[in-house]
């Protein structure tokens, strides 16, 4: 940074400082936990010098806290992989179950939604296709700030709630599934090679809020990598431009992703018609009745208190996964 012509390339210089302030923050915080443990541990040796037991309650409070800090810490440090630090843009599809797996799409986008105002994170929806009737039959959310990526790639899955239908008149208990996808936000410096003739490029008015030049014009953009039979789509920005330079990023990221998963050296290598999800293989279950309970079937971490998970209170779920996931 203090070299001669680093404000020449204002990208390139804005990404050295966020690498420098994330850089900066882990030591501050590695320092912090440094800091907190020598004044507990003075405070404790006072207490035991001077027998007294008053200190017995702050201290305790303090080796609490500092216990949740450091196991915090841990779970940063599992963040090693090379888009973890990422953004990340995440896709949620109603699955198996009518009105009510579109409505049950709805409640993981709040739940998700509800989860990264907490983190601090900045939510932005590329894509939304809404229902005349309940919910949302697919949407697509970019989610902006440090381990972004990192976090939510946990959440890759099929999730299925167990409850009773509010659309069905005679309260029978319904079982409904919704797929999330999760793939890291690329920058501009990550690039590969797609042959132009494996895309078909298509354009379309958007269908969510935006006022009358939105509706109007052909700006949202559907692009479908032939060979693989990936979609992807964006309809958030005004231009269509812009529309297809998100559609093309989140291509990318969505190749790259396949490539490493297939351990392919090219892109050409992918072929076949690859389907998100599975229908079936759900990675979590969400049971509203006959009782409460949320389960994830990867680690079987399970929380009692569905309604604070559907709060956003999902850190135990990624916490376990990320754990099991480097062991």
């Amino acid at each position: 940074m203090m070299q001669p012509g680093f404000w020449d390339d204002q990208d390139e210089a804005q990404k050295i400082l966020q690498t420098s302030k994330h850089l900066k923050n882990k030591v501050s915080n590695f320092e912090k936990l440094c800091s907190d443990w020598e004044e507990i541990k003075l405070l404790a040796e006072i207490g035991i010098e001077e027998k007294d037991a008053s200190v017995e309650k702050e201290v305790t409070k303090g080796i609490k806290e500092l216990t949740e800090a450091i196991d915090k810490l841990k779970i940063e440090t599992l963040l090693s992989g090379e888009f973890d630090k990422n953004n990340a843009i995440l896709s949620i599809h109603s699955g198996a179950g009518g009105l009510d797996a579109q409505d049950w799409a709805e409640m993981l986008l709040r739940m998700y939604t509800r989860w990264a105002e907490k983190k601090g994170y900045k939510i932005k929806i590329l894509d939304i296709l809404p229902d005349t009737e309940a919910g949302i039959k697919s949407v697509t959310l970019l989610l902006e700030g440090e381990n972004a990526y990192g976090y939510l790639k946990a959440e890759k899955g099929v999730h299925r709630i167990v409850r009773i239908s509010p659309f069905d008149p005679s309260g029978k208990r319904h079982t409904s599934f919704a797929s999330v996808d999760v793939m890291p936000e690329l920058d501009d410096n990550v690039d590969i090679d797609i042959n132009p003739a494996d895309l078909k490029i298509d354009t379309y008015r958007a269908s969510g809020a935006g006022g009358q030049h939105v509706n109007k014009t052909e700006s949202a953009v559907r692009i479908t990598h032939i060979p693989t039979g990936i979609i992807v789509q964006c309809q958030n920005e005004r231009s269509q431009h812009s529309n297809r330079n998100t559609a093309m990023k989140m291509l990318i990221a969505k190749l790259i992703e396949l490539k490493e998963m297939e351990q392919k050296e090219k892109i050409e290598d992918i072929k076949g018609d690859y389907s998100q999800i599975a229908w079936g293989s759900q990675i979590r279950s969400y049971v509203f009745h006959p009782y409460n309970l949320v389960k994830d079937h990867r680690t079987n971490a399970e929380m009692g208190n569905v309604g604070a998970v559907m709060d956003g209170e999902i850190d135990l779920f990624i916490d376990e996964y990320l754990k099991q996931r480097n062991m």
